[in-house]
């Protein structure tokens, strides 16, 4: 599959928001959270360029993926596709990708929402459910 990264900057911001709020709009509003603003805002809130890639495919901003290194845990964050890419595979790549980079004994952590189908992703890959809340699954591999 061809598909590469690129560094993301603070120009990103605005269009990563919006790829948020787009794909995690089905999920939201079935556990009865979505709202547009808040959506936005909390990721703007907590954004930062220097631990996000953005994933080209086809010559296009296709989605995202932060890394956030925390002690001796990788925390995988912001990782969105666009809805028209989801599907292909490129999901599953760019996964094995950041998990394969050093360090490789590094504990992985992410969260999704509950009842998403990212989480059969993310089983597949390894990561098992650590705990959850009635809108939270916290992962770990």
């Amino acid at each position: 599959m061809m598909w590469r990264y690129r560094p993301s900057t603070t120009s990103d911001a605005a269009s990563v928001a919006a790829l948020r709020a787009d794909v995690l709009r089905a999920d939201l509003e079935r556990l009865g959270r979505y709202d547009p603003i808040r959506v936005r805002e909390r990721f703007l809130a907590a954004f930062q360029p220097e631990n996000t890639r953005v994933i080209i495919w086809e010559g296009q901003d296709a989605g995202t993926i932060a890394v956030r290194e925390e002690r001796e845990t990788r925390w995988i964050e912001h990782f969105y596709l666009r809805p028209e890419v989801q599907g292909k595979g490129i999901g599953g790549e760019v996964l094995a990708d950041i998990l394969s980079q050093e360090p490789r004994d590094v504990v992985h952590r992410l969260n999704v929402l509950q009842g998403s189908a990212a989480t059969r992703l993310y089983l597949r890959h390894g990561f098992v459910v650590e705990k959850q809340d009635a809108v939270d699954v916290f992962m770990i591999r």
